[in-house]
């Protein structure tokens, strides 16, 4: 009899858009055990054996290259993953057996990348009672191509002359939400950037000023969906100079769709988020 517990061991991420190849994620539960799970195991038999966990970090996801590492906190036989695209057709369909892997162990589950992208994969972890937990991750994300707004220098106010280019954004992430509406809660990112003339204080400053005064904009013109916006200053160059370099590729916004925060792998930054 193949036993199961469902529930969530770890919420996980996957692939962003040009925000430093940033990852998202979303914990959702599997409201349904995959086809070879046919029962239940009483309670009282459950009650014998700890919680069983199944951890996926940020890190250990690599969509791009068809490999994740996942962690379960009793010994492992096998593993199933199942990717779906944002339609809900399946992508890679792919299971790994495991020779009772001592507990906590990482397991890494390989596959082919699909060339359409991922939107959604589940995850079960079976020990070697069979028993198994399912974790769904969301990679799902969006990146705007945009104009970027031009600032004055030492200003946060987005002048009439640049709200065509927000206007323009604005019609495509509009277009892009009701593609995705079904993977959850959809938030609008936003992240301002600076170059490397002035202070790293000060840049951090006026970076934070610019993504609240852009969020703000896509709010009062009647965007509902939740906005996030970070500043990051000088922290996530797109081009790498010294100190006080004019570089104006590097003073610019990231918009991306999502469910969750990006995370910048690159710079090893963390944004700090202000909702709108």
């Amino acid at each position: 009899m193949i036993r199961s517990e469902r529930g969530w061991g770890a919420g996980a991420r996957g692939h962003g858009g040009a925000l430093g190849a940033a990852l998202l994620a979303a914990g959702l539960a599997l409201g349904a055990a995959p086809p070879s799970a046919r029962a239940e195991e009483p309670a009282s038999a459950l009650a014998k054996l700890p919680p069983l966990q199944v951890q996926i970090d940020l890190a250990d996801v690599d969509l791009a290259g068809g490999e994740l590492t996942l962690r379960m906190s009793r010994p492992a036989a096998r593993v199933t993953l199942k990717a779906l695209s944002l339609s809900g057709s399946v992508l890679p369909q792919v299971e790994q057996q495991f020779v009772a892997a001592p507990a906590g162990s990482p397991l890494v589950i390989h596959w082919s990348p699909p060339q359409e992208s991922v939107a959604r994969i589940e995850v079960y972890g079976y020990d070697v009672h069979d028993y198994f937990k399912g974790v769904a991750i969301t990679p799902w994300s969006f990146e705007i191509p945009h104009e970027d707004v031009v600032f004055e220098t030492d200003s946060a106010e987005i002048r009439p002359s640049e709200a065509g280019k927000l206007q323009a954004s604005l019609a495509l992430i509009q277009k892009e939400l009701p593609r995705a509406k079904h993977l959850g809660t959809v938030t609008l990112f936003i992240v301002a950037h600076t170059d490397t003339v002035a202070t790293a204080e000060y840049n951090q400053e006026l970076s934070t000023r610019r993504a609240q005064s852009l969020a703000r904009w896509f709010r009062s013109h009647g965007l509902k969906l939740p906005i996030a916006c970070a500043g990051m200053g000088e922290r996530a160059l797109k081009i790498k100079t010294a100190d006080e370099v004019d570089e104006p590729r590097n003073r610019r916004a990231d918009y991306m769709l999502g469910l969750e925060p990006p995370r910048f792998k690159s710079s090893g930054a963390t944004p700090s988020w202000t909702k709108i």
